[in-house]
């Protein structure tokens, strides 16, 4: 991820949009999960560390791109 990478605005995700998450035992690596937001868990309107998400499958991480 650049350094200069600023994940989206919680005003850029909704459910039904297709992301790329970071998972919290990914933190520090390069192992991103994508998948469609069934839920947004985060209620600030920005995190340095991405929006928090669960996808459709259940799986609950930061979103640090959209699709």
């Amino acid at each position: 991820m650049p350094d200069n990478h600023k994940p989206p605005s919680l005003s850029e995700i909704k459910p039904g949009v297709a992301v790329w998450i970071i998972e919290k035992k990914n933190y520090g690596t390069d192992n991103y999960t994508q998948g469609i937001v069934q839920d947004v868990l985060t209620s600030a309107s920005e995190h340095p560390g991405g929006i928090k998400v669960r996808l459709t499958d259940g799986t609950v991480g930061r979103v640090q791109w959209l699709m």
